[in-house]
């Protein structure tokens, strides 16, 4: 029982010695001699620095360096000689060489400005990808916000309306009645107040030609389509400019002393107007024209 058979094979024995066994791309790298990345993820304080410029062909490892040091800084920061001789060991010579490399490259740009006090000062701009955009470190303006919801499509702006002549509040109050009782007139047509504001100049400009409110009601509810109206108020809108009725005729009042017989006109002494200094036949009048 104790007797160990010597014709049984011995376990088979891993080749790395209980080691998993490496793979071909493992293998393919120890075996090159070259450099092996311990890499870590950053997930905080990092810069990415596009393999165009790290590994640039014709740029300088200082213009190179220098360059990945501008685009780490936040914006505002001085890159100018003095303060970058200031942080590196390097001088303003080798400095100024190197900026300039990153200038006929594309990775800077530099222009000379005037300020309103008259001084002439340096505007520098690096650029991460040279020829991709003109943008610049300046703040961008905020989108507007809007009470549209997310998928909700955009609604087109109101068509322009006539303006009065004058804006009268009186005429103005008028217009916001006119429109407001249109839902009377038809339900479809209720308005909200943005749409009542912007369609009231419209009104006024009717009510101004010498018709009354009710005329008006009149013109934007009658023969409306009888399918849904969709846009209220482009409706009115567009009825309150193709439908815009003429200016009333001028009238001048008559003065009751006055007379249309010639005759009688040929009588009136001749006075000079003090406004147009011309002579004119009138009756008279009590002092000086004005």
């Amino acid at each position: 029982m104790d007797t160990q058979n010597t014709s049984a094979r011995p376990h088979a024995q891993s080749r790395n010695d209980g080691e998993n066994h490496p793979s071909r791309r493992t293998r393919a790298r120890t075996r090159s001699g070259g450099v092996i990345h311990d890499n870590t993820r950053h997930t905080a304080r990092f810069t990415v620095i596009g393999n165009h410029l790290a590994q640039h062909a014709e740029l300088s490892l200082l213009a190179i360096g220098l360059a990945v040091h501008i685009q780490s800084l936040p914006g505002g920061a001085l890159i100018d000689i003095r303060t970058l001789a200031a942080r590196f060991p390097e001088g303003k010579t080798r400095i100024a060489t190197a900026l300039r490399e990153l200038e006929a490259h594309g990775y800077l740009r530099r222009t000379c400005e005037r300020t309103s006090g008259g001084r002439v000062v340096t505007r520098t701009v690096s650029c991460n990808q040279p020829g991709r955009s003109g943008a610049t470190d300046e703040p961008r303006p905020k989108p507007r916000r809007t009470d549209r919801r997310e998928g909700e499509p955009t609604r087109r702006a109101l068509p322009e309306v006539p303006q009065p002549a004058y804006r009268a509040p009186d005429l103005l109050r008028s217009a916001v009645e006119v429109l407001s009782g249109l839902r009377r007139g038809d339900p479809r047509l209720l308005l909200s107040v943005a749409e009542v504001e912007h369609l009231a100049p419209g009104v006024a400009a009717w009510l101004e030609r010498d018709l009354p409110p009710s005329a008006v009601h009149h013109a934007l509810t009658a023969d409306l389509p009888g399918q849904p109206l969709y846009r209220p108020a482009a409706l009115v809108a567009h009825r309150l400019t193709a439908q815009l009725p003429p200016m009333p005729p001028f009238r001048v009042t008559a003065d009751p002393a006055d007379s249309a017989d010639p005759a009688v006109v040929r009588n009136h002494p001749l006075q000079n107007c003090v406004l147009c200094d011309h002579a004119f036949r009138g009756p008279e009048r009590g002092g000086d024209l004005q």
